[in-house]
């Protein structure tokens, strides 16, 4: 399953959230594949493309980051997938 993730920083959380991606990476459960992300210019947002057996799934990873962020966490399908879906495939 897909899920588009989007955290949101504080300014003052910002370079703790640096400091412990350069420390532990990501931090995330095997089951859970990281795909992309993009950061807004300003550091504030990253939205990231996470695949994962469920919405649970990521809540451990969500677990070990809630102190210094914030984060969304929406079920997405791919283009193709979607229109799949509508025609009935």
């Amino acid at each position: 399953m897909l899920f588009m993730v989007i955290e949101r920083f504080t300014p003052e959380n910002l370079k703790r959230v640096g400091e412990r991606f350069q420390k532990s990476g990501r931090m995330m459960p095997d089951d859970v594949l990281y795909h992309a992300s993009w950061l807004e210019p300003d550091g504030s947002r990253c939205f990231q493309v996470m695949e994962a057996p469920s919405r649970e799934r990521l809540q451990a990873w969500v677990d070990r980051w809630k102190d210094l962020m914030e984060v969304e966490i929406l079920p997405v399908l791919t283009s193709a997938d979607f229109w799949a879906k509508r025609r009935g495939e």
